[in-house]
């Protein structure tokens, strides 16, 4: 059994970390409650965002363009959205599990990395780096969404990827977060459009189609970016908050153990002090 100091010395030491953690959850839940906020806001515009050209495309027929086919290349891009810093639980490392653990080969893949959690994962792995833009997650804007735009659709333009994806964490709520793979190029009209069977009423285009999409998806792949970076920073905070919530529980688990093993070390001392005492005194006498 442990000595009595280096029980105390143990418990000391974790309601030190408690102390931590418990801070931490604290933190985590105002931000949360901010970023819940911003992300509830513009959900109803990345949603809206999303439909709206998935059923315009619907209707537009055969439309020869560059946002609409792959340029012959068998590279991917993916833009993956973590967080600088850890203690989030399975946050990050679920992020990076859907290119990892996924259909990507390895030489296939360019990452532009949100976060440095995820940017440090895929550089560990020796995966091709073709952006960092980690200091823009901590408090993402718009104009951060439409410059990690514009860079990945030169790389497209380059020809350099057939297809870009999108990898970051969808908040549902303040307990449940789902990591969600999103292709954005080459656009695919008609998935998950909601158009009615037998609705074949034609779109018209001013300007021309070409031109209209050409303005068009660059503000569809920008907004798509910007509502995944708005619920990554708020899936992060719920995450955090969990994992905190779960470790300062843990050392008051661990605090009560340690309290009952002490005080029957400090029993047990006694007991043998008292022990010895008696043994003394029926030997004098």
């Amino acid at each position: 059994m442990a000595s009595m100091r280096d029980i105390k010395r143990r418990k000391g030491s974790i309601q030190s970390t408690q102390q931590i953690t418990k801070a931490m959850k604290l933190v985590s839940t105002v931000k949360l409650q901010r970023a819940k906020q911003r992300a509830e806001q513009s959900q109803s515009y990345f949603t809206g965002m999303y439909q709206t050209v998935q059923k315009m495309l619907a209707k537009t027929g055969n439309i020869d363009h560059p946002y609409l086919r792959s340029t012959g290349s068998d590279k991917k891009l993916v833009i993956m959205i973590t967080s600088n810093r850890g203690l989030a639980g399975g946050y990050n490392s679920n992020v990076v599990k859907l290119i990892t653990q996924g259909d990507f080969e390895k030489d296939k893949v360019m990452v532009t990395a949100i976060g440095k959690k995820g940017k440090d994962a895929m550089v560990r792995m020796k995966y091709e780096l073709a952006g960092d833009y980690s200091d823009m997650i901590e408090e993402p804007t718009y104009q951060n969404a439409m410059d990690i735009a514009k860079e990945a659709l030169d790389i497209y333009a380059r020809q350099e990827v057939g297809e870009i994806y999108l990898a970051y964490t969808h908040f549902k709520n303040t307990v449940v977060h789902e990591p969600v793979l999103m292709k954005l190029l080459p656009v695919e009209p008609g998935i998950d459009t909601g158009v009615q069977e037998g609705d074949n009423i034609p779109m018209n285009f001013e300007p021309r189609e070409e031109e209209a999409l050409a303005l068009l998806i660059p503000k569809y792949i920008t907004s798509l970016i910007y509502g995944g970076m708005v619920e990554a920073v708020a899936s992060e905070n719920g995450a955090r908050m969990q994992a905190m919530d779960s470790a300062t529980s843990n050392a008051e688990e661990m605090i009560s153990d340690l309290t009952l093993l002490y005080n029957r070390a400090r029993q047990g001392s006694i007991t043998q002090e008292l022990t010895e005492i008696i043994a003394g005194a029926q030997a004098i006498s």
